[in-house]
């Protein structure tokens, strides 16, 4: 039926063969709502053609996703044109809308509410808490689609995991904010972990830079059919996490199609299409009228049409004719603290930032650690931590020592804060690596740390996370600076919980100082890391940048 609303209603006389009333087919042909009405006791003279017609039947308005809206309107179809049902007479209006939308709706008690909704998973009804009620389940499923993992055969040399395959691929992920695939991708990187035994840097180290890169789009992916196509262009190497459903219908609208679909080995989450009750009175009316739909879509006579739309049924029966991934390993499903985790997590990642990088160029930087020089591996960590940040991001460049600044500051800006672009990164490439340890230099870090938080406070931009990127080797060692205490003390006086400026501070070898760093990081809600060996500085880079 696409995309508009319908309404049909259902009675519990005797019936007649259902008719359309020419207002019916007047709201119809306008795209809106259309009522098929059904009729009974041929003795009665108070219904359309002399049959006696349901009064006062029960509305229902019930909320779904556009791919399964026309199998709940076919449902809802054939459980009013029963003659030997005792249920109460129902009037059902159904139409389609993203189930992200419809759980912002529940959630704010908005005028768009249902009576029922048909998600296209149970991750989001958990985000349906209107603060009175969480929405409850009336029936779990009525039809199923695994997620799968979509593209070219060159693309899936390694099939082991979801982490394995985002690691070798380009995922392209559908907006884990407003699409389930997406989100369920997301968690099915955490699911797996029972089995792959993962570490937390692992997943950060794939999910971080994704995070970024699809953050720093104008526009989040939204239509998998573009995504598709998109992935099976020749030489592509884009992976889309994907219902099994949609893919299932993209090939039989595009045979020619060199995509295939794939389930890593360690399993994969479903979309479950559950009933959930989301009235805000009159529960259990509107769990039995939801349970009645259910049992016609699910029916053996519902069958072929849900096969065909590419949904299995709720046990996960494969589809006909070969279609489809055949069977599958289920990994278990997510909690709705770990949905509520991951979302907010992919959130606060996927922010652009506006940081400052403040880097060490004392004289202890010029020590020799596993064959390069701190500055070296310092130069490295900013390099290929520079290469995280997407296009949206705007950083700037300073570097620190005893009086290297103007008047005898302790700091000096290199690169000013700027969008970076082709030209703002090379810039502050080009001055990254041409640094040099000072020496002689002692470490300024107090006063330096300081007055980074107030610069960039003093560009602050509302719509990104605002940082001090910090990176050195040691402590403080500029006797006429403040003290810790005083310093910290400065730090905290300058927080604004409405315009917060963090300090993650990334200390680099064996004489940093790790309680100095996290002392200075707290004061202003922020982090630090410290790496005792080159290997780690790639880690630790991932981990700042998940602690934003």
């Amino acid at each position: 039926m696409g995309k508009h609303s319908s309404a049909v209603t259902k009675s519990n006389n005797n019936r007649r063969p259902v008719y359309l009333t020419a207002v019916g087919l007047l709201v119809l042909s306008l795209g809106a709502v259309f009522v098929v009405r059904s009729f009974g006791s041929e003795s009665g003279a108070d219904g359309f053609l002399g049959g006696k017609s349901c009064d006062d039947p029960t509305q229902i308005r019930l909320s779904t996703t556009p791919e399964v809206q026309p199998l709940l309107e076919s449902a809802a179809k054939s459980l009013a044109a029963k003659k030997d049902d005792s249920t109460a007479c129902l009037q059902f209006t159904i139409s389609a809308a993203p189930s992200a939308k419809v759980a912002k709706d529940v959630a704010g008690s908005t005028d768009n509410r249902p009576d029922l909704w048909v998600p296209d998973s149970s991750l989001w009804v958990a985000q349906a808490d209107d603060g009175q009620k969480v929405p409850t389940i009336a029936v779990p499923s009525i039809a199923t689609s695994p997620l799968v993992l979509v593209g070219r055969s060159d693309n899936f040399a390694d099939t082991s995991s979801w982490l394995g395959m985002f690691s070798r691929a380009q995922p392209a992920l559908l907006d884990p904010l407003s699409q389930s695939p997406g989100a369920l991708a997301l968690l099915a990187i955490q699911a797996e972990r029972q089995k792959t035994s993962a570490t937390d840097n692992q997943v950060a180290a794939v999910v971080v830079p994704t995070a970024q890169k699809l953050g720093s789009m104008a526009k989040p992916y939204t239509d998998v059919n573009g995504l598709f196509s998109r992935a099976g262009q020749a030489g592509s190497g884009l992976v889309v996490p994907a219902s099994e459903q949609s893919f299932v219908k993209y090939q039989d609208e595009h045979p020619d199609s060199e995509l295939k679909a794939i389930v890593p080995r360690t399993g994969t989450l479903l979309l479950d299409y559950p009933v959930v009750v989301t009235a805000q009175s009159n529960d259990e009316v509107f769990s039995d009228a939801g349970k009645a739909l259910a049992a016609e879509l699910i029916s053996n006579a519902a069958g072929t049409a849900r096969d065909d739309a590419g949904f299995r049924d709720p046990l996960t029966s494969e589809l006909g004719g070969g279609r489809g991934v055949g069977t599958i390993t289920r990994l278990t499903a997510p909690s709705a603290v770990a949905v509520n985790k991951t979302l907010l997590s992919w959130t606060r990642l996927s922010l652009s930032a506006h940081s400052l990088a403040v880097v060490d160029v004392s004289g202890s930087m010029a020590e020799v650690v596993g064959g390069k020089t701190r500055m070296q591996l310092t130069i490295e960590a900013a390099v290929g931590g520079l290469r995280l940040f997407p296009d949206n991001a705007a950083l700037g460049l300073w570097t620190f020592s005893t009086k290297i600044g103007p008047l005898g500051a302790d700091f000096r800006e290199v690169v000013p804060i700027g969008k970076l672009t082709a030209a703002q990164r090379q810039k502050i490439t080009a001055n990254l690596v041409v640094q040099k340890p000072i020496k002689g230099g002692g470490t300024g870090l107090y006063d330096s740390a300081i007055a980074a938080v107030q610069a960039v406070r003093s560009s602050y931009d509302s719509s990104a996370v605002n940082a001090v990127l910090l990176f050195t080797d040691g402590k403080n060692d500029d006797p006429g600076s403040l003290s810790l205490a005083k310093a910290v003390q400065t730090l905290e006086g300058l927080r604004d919980p409405a315009r917060p400026v963090r300090i993650i501070a990334l200390g680099m070898g064996p004489d940093a100082d790790a309680n100095e760093l996290r002392q200075l990081a707290q004061a202003t809600g922020g982090q630090s890391y410290v790496a005792k060996n080159p290997s780690d500085l790639r880690d630790v880079f991932i981990s700042a940048l998940q602690s934003r």
